[in-house]
């Protein structure tokens, strides 16, 4: 399962982590493997803009970092 690193924008606090953990867990084959303010490491079998969609819906707009 490839590990991918999102920037997502509006995490100010654990709560925001929280969220954002939840979000990027909706999406089948994708786990949060670890997500601090500001960005997040994915595992994922799941299309990358299918996580960018769960965030953005969440309201956490965010991209992978290339």
């Amino acid at each position: 399962m490839p590990t991918l690193d999102f920037v997502i924008e509006n995490m100010h606090c654990s709560g925001c982590v929280r969220s954002v953990m939840q979000a990027i867990n909706t999406v089948p084959g994708t786990h949060a493997e670890e997500v601090r303010v500001g960005a997040a490491r994915v595992s994922t079998e799941a299309d990358p803009a299918q996580i960018e969609e769960a965030l953005r819906n969440a309201g956490y707009p965010a991209h992978v970092l290339l």
